[in-house]
């Protein structure tokens, strides 16, 4: 649309150029051709140079004027050449071609548009601004199932909300799983001047179960033929998207389209850019009528209000049933009924211009969509193929994607200046916490970034979990960033029980982690992997909101408390749901520690039975876990009695005591206070004994501990003496907080704390 503008532009200027540049300068070498109000020859065949008027000056002005004159009847060629160029090239050079074409400018619901649209169907557009007020909120409906749907919506929504300056409200027609997963993205998202509401896609299943569909999207390709019904009464106009779409404009310049309607004009759609609906693609292709090429749904403007007057329901309804009758059942989804009734009711349909919805299928027109990258505004991933889809410029339109899946949703939490947002319980709680914090702490950091809101993913890819007949099932809990992402595989192998991570990442690191995910066949066979994404803000790893991030969505009764670093012994989650039983996990406050062992060999010939793990911390192969550097960490463990065990035993709390354990699912979250490297385990160790868990060491249980280079936050606990300095006072304030909770039983902790 901007080069169409700057080409009327460029004509307009050439055209006044050619008027007024020769006018200007005859008239400048006209006056100057006079002298006290007495005309002077020019020709130097005229002149005088016996006159005593006759200078050298006055004839050095002749010839610089001489010389002007030939310069602006060089540039009046130029510009009248420039002309011509810019007229072969306008709208107006192509009327006499009548095959039909898809023109960036067409854009129509009725003949008159027709026939004012060829040429400037958009051109108000140049220069005036879309038909929106500054704050008027524009509503959005979008259908979404399932795991690989709710990313996709992700992207959708960034584009969307990079180039928005107005107030949205999102309507998601979700299943469960959709639900879940985009309602706390959106809750941690906090993004100014966006209201989602949620509708149970579930629940509309019976209004269109009964048409039988061979699209992929199966029953909620169809749901989009019930949102009369579905979204709120008050609700008269709304944008519908597929979740594939990529928006390279405002959306409001599409919400502006609706003051187009007219008539009974109800929806605005695209022309279809393939040939499905003229049924030409292969030997007996027998399509669903329509109307010409037909209509693709993948972009939708619904006027609700004059839709419900129209009887909508009954409309489409009885069209599927008739056609039903001979089509047996629809390929499209609700593309294919649309149509149909499109074909019927042709008054119903704005033609809007296929720029809107640019379709990057095979064996499309959308090339005749656009000619400059200006003029793109919607893009429109409708082959099964996504991003492998076969077009001239898909180079392009994939780059264009892959910055939204890739962009920094955080910058995207910006505020619509002049346009107040809906009051946000969540946010006011969050500025007042804030603003209670002193700036001129030294510490102020590390006591802010347990107030940051972390985007937060759940279930990045897809999960499935089956729930056990017996209620002992076992989930091991992880966290790990982007450098840990090689140990995913071999924990896979060791553990084949149900698994939460929480990976901190950034959105790009993300895309890198599933096509690293997608790419390995270890990850792709388990089904029962959690993998939530926490995207990077701040300066700490935030290392306790991980840990409470990847227990709090877990599928079992007990789960394992690890480190990423870590590999548990073969048979190990066999083993603690048969010590789950044993030792009465369900109705008695226990924690069941795992010992912990460490090698500083990257290959290890992994000990597969107690036996053996002794043979190599006999031989020095392997070592207790931070046994030179942290002895206390895990001394309480007592690995002497360990060693000769065949019962579990139980220990007692110590001083800086940071086991792992097995908890059951209602445990305490761990203290966020504590982030990158110090105290983070420590605290919730403190914790489980101030809440009186009993410790029980596990005899025939070990995990070992792969060596890895150090991390940046125990770096910069070693080398900044503020880090250290702040950690202490962050232990020193947790500490009180705990007799606060725990009262007298809490002085322990600090008599400890002093004395060790």
């Amino acid at each position: 649309m901007l080069g169409i503008c700057r080409g009327r532009r460029k004509f307009l200027a050439a055209s006044l150029t050619l008027l007024f540049v020769p006018a200007i300068t005859w008239i400048y070498l006209f006056a100057g051709s006079f002298e006290d109000g007495k005309p002077v020859s020019l020709s130097p065949l005229e002149s005088q140079p016996h006159s005593p008027r006759y200078t050298a000056s006055s004839q050095r002005e002749r010839e610089s004027l001489e010389v002007r004159m030939r310069e602006v009847e060089e540039e009046n060629r130029a510009l009248r050449k420039q002309l011509s160029l810019a007229q072969s090239r306008s709208p107006s050079h192509r009327r006499g071609n009548h095959s039909k074409t898809y023109s960036m400018e067409e854009g129509t619901g009725d003949s008159e548009s027709l026939r004012a649209g060829i040429v400037a169907g958009n051109s108000s557009e140049c220069g005036q601004q879309p038909a929106v007020e500054k704050c008027e909120t524009i509503h959005v409906a979008i259908v979404c199932a399932g795991y690989n749907a709710s990313r996709d919506v992700v992207t959708l929504v960034k584009s969307v909300l990079f180039h928005r300056r107005n107030p949205l409200h999102f309507h998601l027609i979700a299943d469960a799983i959709a639900k879940q997963i985009l309602a706390t993205l959106f809750q941690t998202w906090m993004v100014p001047a966006v209201r989602i509401d949620f509708y149970d896609a579930d629940e509309l299943k019976s209004e269109v179960s009964w048409i039988p569909n061979k699209h992929y999207s199966g029953i909620y390709g169809l749901m989009k033929l019930v949102l009369t019904k579905t979204l709120p009464s008050s609700l008269e106009r709304v944008i519908v998207l597929d979740t594939d779409i990529t928006f390279a404009t405002d959306i409001a310049e599409l919400w502006a389209v609706f003051h187009k309607f007219k008539g009974q004009q109800v929806l605005g759609l695209v022309e279809n850019q393939s040939d499905w609906y003229l049924g030409n693609l292969w030997k007996n292709h027998r399509p669903w009528p329509a109307l010409g090429r037909g209509y693709n749904t993948g972009v939708i403007l619904l006027l609700l209000d004059k839709l419900r007057k129209m009887k909508w329901e009954q409309m489409w309804r009885l069209t599927a049933e008739r056609e039903l009758m001979s089509m047996l059942s629809t390929s499209l989804a609700d593309q294919d009924i649309f149509n149909a009734v499109i074909k019927q009711n042709p008054f119903l349909v704005y033609q809007l211009p296929c720029f809107w919805n640019v379709q990057l299928s095979d064996h499309t027109r959308s090339e005749q969509c656009y000619r400059d990258v200006s003029d793109l505004k919607v893009i429109h991933w409708n082959s099964p193929k996504k991003l492998r889809v076969k077009n001239k410029h898909v180079e392009f339109f994939r780059n264009l994607y892959l910055t939204f899946l890739e962009y920094d949703g955080n910058l995207l939490r910006r505020e619509l200046f002049g346009c107040p947002s809906e009051a946000d319980i969540n946010s006011e709680n969050l500025q007042k916490q804030l603003s209670e914090l002193d700036e001129d702490d030294m510490c102020y950091e590390f006591r802010r970034e347990r107030f940051t809101v972390h985007r937060t993913h759940l279930y990045f890819l897809h999960y499935e979990y089956e729930h056990a007949s017996e209620d002992t099932d076992v989930t091991l809990v992880a966290q790990l960033s982007m450098d840990r992402l090689q140990m995913l595989e071999a924990i896979c192998k060791h553990w084949e029980g149900p698994i939460s991570l929480a990976l901190y990442l950034s959105d790009a690191e993300a895309q890198q982690f599933l096509r690293y995910a997608q790419g390995s066949e270890v990850l792709m066979s388990r089904r029962n992997v959690g993998y939530h994404i926490v995207y990077k803000e701040g300066q700490f790893y935030p290392v306790n909101l991980l840990r409470n991030v990847a227990m709090k969505h877990i599928s079992t009764p007990y789960m394992f408390l690890s480190d990423i670093d870590f590999l548990p012994m073969y048979g190990l989650y066999e083993y603690l749901r048969k010590s789950v039983i044993q030792l009465d996990l369900a109705n008695t406050k226990k924690a069941l520690i795992v010992p912990a062992f460490e090698t500083l060999r990257y290959r290890l010939s992994f000990p597969k039975s107690k036996a053996e793990l002794l043979s190599m911390l006999d031989m020095g192969t392997l070592f207790t876990f931070r046994y030179h550097v942290w002895t206390k960490g895990h001394a309480p463990t007592n690995f002497a009695k360990w060693r000769t065990a065949t019962t579990p035993y139980r220990v007692e709390w110590e001083a800086d005591f940071e086991p792992y354990v097995v908890v059951r699912q209602d445990c305490p979250e761990y203290d966020r206070r504590f982030v990158g490297f110090g105290w983070n385990k420590v605290a919730h160790i403190m914790e489980l004994d101030a809440q009186e868990y009993e410790f029980i060491v596990l005899p025939n249980a070990y995990m070992i501990h792969m060596p890895h280079a150090p991390s940046f936050d125990i770096t910069k606990f070693r080398s900044n003496k503020q880090y250290r300095i702040c950690l202490k006072t962050l232990k020193e304030e947790f500490q009180q907080d705990m007799s606060r909770r725990y009262g007298f039983a809490a002085l322990k902790y600090l008599t400890a704390e002093n004395n060790s």
